[in-house]
């Protein structure tokens, strides 16, 4: 991908969005917009077509949820959003995650990990470690289940990527993937995007998401739960 990288920061403290706005722009990234509130990112998004967008969860008029809910609306050039909250495993942060959104960021991160958090969603990569999205997963996905979860169907997927799925979404990585399927990562990963695609998933997130809400994979169950061949 090229070209320079742009970004709406969506926050309705002004310290927070002059904050992001100055380690962005300091590693040469193009803050395009800034919204006080979801309506003025929604808007701040048609009108700027930014590759990222930092979406606070709780903001007024709008909050960040419905907001990325309106933002993603499964175009081409959709851009990815990163929802940022005060609190680890915020129940809104999984909401917005089946939303669509890329990832979470506390709004304390350093800006090293700020940077490195919007580069890495830009090119496609989930910003969540699978162990991570799986706690957020364990915690609300039993509370909310039927609630608006897509439900996927998993018919069109072989035996191999239904155990990749599986075991993806009780929180391996493709080196653990790799080791435990006796595979080569190059392998992994392949299997990973093909059933993505034909998900039709934005990425790992979605597919640990999807792992569950589909019942592939129940609250509480670890790696050494799964059965070979499933």
């Amino acid at each position: 991908m090229t070209g320079s990288l742009r970004v709406v920061v969506a926050d309705d403290q002004t310290l927070v969005r002059t904050g992001f706005r100055m380690i962005l722009t300091a590693d040469g990234i193009d803050v395009v917009a800034e919204a006080t509130n979801g309506a003025e990112a929604v808007e701040a998004v048609r009108r700027t077509r930014p590759d990222v967008v930092l979406m606070d969860v709780r903001m007024p008029e709008l909050d960040g949820l419905e907001a990325t809910r309106r933002v993603l609306t499964g175009a081409p050039d959709e851009p990815r959003v990163i929802i940022l909250t005060t609190f680890d495993l915020d129940r809104y942060v999984y909401a917005a995650l089946t939303a669509g959104a890329s990832g979470f960021l506390l709004k304390d991160v350093t800006p090293e990990h700020l940077v490195a958090a919007v580069r890495t969603v830009r090119r496609g990569d989930a910003l969540l470690a699978p162990s991570i999205t799986r706690r957020l997963v364990e915690r609300f996905a039993h509370r909310d289940r039927g609630s608006a979860a897509v439900h996927r169907d998993l018919a069109s997927l072989t035996p191999r990527e239904l155990e990749v799925l599986g075991l993806l979404a009780r929180g391996m990585s493709n080196a653990e993937l790799a080791g435990r399927l006796h595979l080569s990562e190059a392998t992994v990963k392949t299997h990973v995007a093909r059933i993505l695609a034909k998900l039709q998933l934005r990425d790992r997130v979605q597919a640990v998401i999807t792992a569950y809400e589909t019942g592939l994979v129940s609250v509480g169950e670890r790696p050494d739960d799964a059965s070979h061949g499933n």
